[in-house]
């Protein structure tokens, strides 16, 4: 197992807490950093969780950005930045790597995807002696496609295999065939070598099997799929939906 942990390319952050200037200032104060100490990922996918303001994009973020990826999102290569909005959270944590180095990598982000996709239009404007970027992303500019499209265009086209993949929402544009389908893309990677750090809120990406849940509440908690709110929630709904809709609307 030691072995194995010594392999995969992110084994954990921890918390610098002797250094953080205020555990009653963002984001700090919120319960999942104000809490944190260790946090140890899976080798193949780790699923972390929780409700909006939780901090779950904030911690990935820091991990993203410890590890050398652009705020916004990207390979290591990307350096644009629309509005610096990113925590200082990266500067008080610090990774802990295994001895494997991965051949490929991409910070994904549903909130700056956008802007993503401008900045590889605009380097690819510009005068070049390599091949477009587009050609790595499917050949179509992801302006011109629609927001599933252009995301499951990345899955698909970029990630490579043997590489380290942060992912924040990405179901955010995905129908639920697509998400299900991200999940077939997951595991082709996950065989090939590659390793996954998701934020989620999509029960059914966080289905994927073998997986680490953590949910976010006071703090960080292990969590099997079945004892997420969100399998919960959704189940309850689908199960009652009548029942649940006269909740909702009396």
């Amino acid at each position: 197992m030691e072995s194995r942990r010594l392999q995969q390319y992110i084994r954990s952050i921890e918390l610098n807490r002797a250094e953080v200037p205020s555990f009653t200032e963002y984001p700090f104060n919120l319960a999942a950093i104000r809490n944190l100490e260790t946090l140890s990922f899976h080798p193949k996918v780790t699923f972390i969780v929780g409700e909006n303001g939780s901090g779950k994009s904030t911690i990935l973020e820091s991990i993203a950005v410890s590890y050398g990826f652009n705020a916004e999102g990207g390979t290591k290569n990307f350096n644009f930045s629309s509005r610096a909005t990113h925590s200082d959270l990266n500067k008080y944590i610090r990774l802990v790597k295994g001895l494997k180095r991965p051949e490929d990598g991409f910070f994904l982000r549903a909130e700056s995807f956008y802007n993503l996709a401008t900045n590889i239009d605009q380097l690819d404007a510009e005068p070049s002696f390599g091949p477009p970027l587009i050609n790595f992303y499917g050949g179509r500019s992801l302006h011109g496609q629609s927001h599933g499209e252009s995301f499951f265009a990345v899955f698909q086209n970029k990630f490579r295999g043997n590489g380290i993949y942060i992912l924040d929402e990405p179901e955010a544009a995905l129908s639920p065939s697509r998400q299900m389908s991200m999940i077939t893309r997951i595991h082709e990677l996950v065989q090939q070598g590659s390793q996954f750090i998701i934020a989620t809120h999509s029960p059914i990406i966080m289905a994927y099997p073998h997986a680490r849940i953590y949910q976010i509440q006071e703090g960080f908690e292990v969590v099997k799929y079945e004892e997420t709110e969100h399998y919960q929630i959704m189940r309850a709904f689908i199960n009652n939906t009548q029942k649940m809709l006269d909740i909702l609307m009396e």
